[in-house]
């Protein structure tokens, strides 16, 4: 059971990334039931929520990353993803995803997104 992250790198302010975080094991054989989400947590910083994405498809965003960053998810693939567009230095931190449901609160190991000024 497991939420592999990936997608992470060293971009320059104004660059793109997109995360992805893929989703595997029993637990999630029906991946849609699940709401997803990014948080990230920076050095000497509290872990902070980033953006979900609910199983009926609804999204929210911290205000920082709003109209910057876009969250999507494909049950399909049972992934959900993570578009940032017009980065800034103050993005630099670890990206985690999560999934959570009933009875399930499911972290992944986290990838380092770095932002160059």
């Amino acid at each position: 059971v497991q939420l592999q992250a990936s997608g992470g790198g060293l971009v320059q302010a104004g660059g793109s990334l997109r995360l992805s975080c893929a989703a595997s094991g029993s637990i999630f054989s029906i991946f849609s039931t699940y709401n997803m989400g990014w948080y990230r947590q920076a050095p000497r910083n509290p872990r902070e929520l980033v953006a979900t994405v609910t199983s009926a498809g609804t999204t929210n965003y911290a205000d920082s990353v709003k109209g910057r960053f876009t969250i999507s998810r494909d049950n399909s693939r049972k992934t959900v993803y993570l578009q940032m567009n017009s980065l800034k230095p103050e993005d630099t931190a670890v990206y985690y995803c999560n999934a959570i449901r009933f009875g399930y609160d499911v972290w992944g190991q986290g990838t380092q997104v770095t932002v160059s000024s």
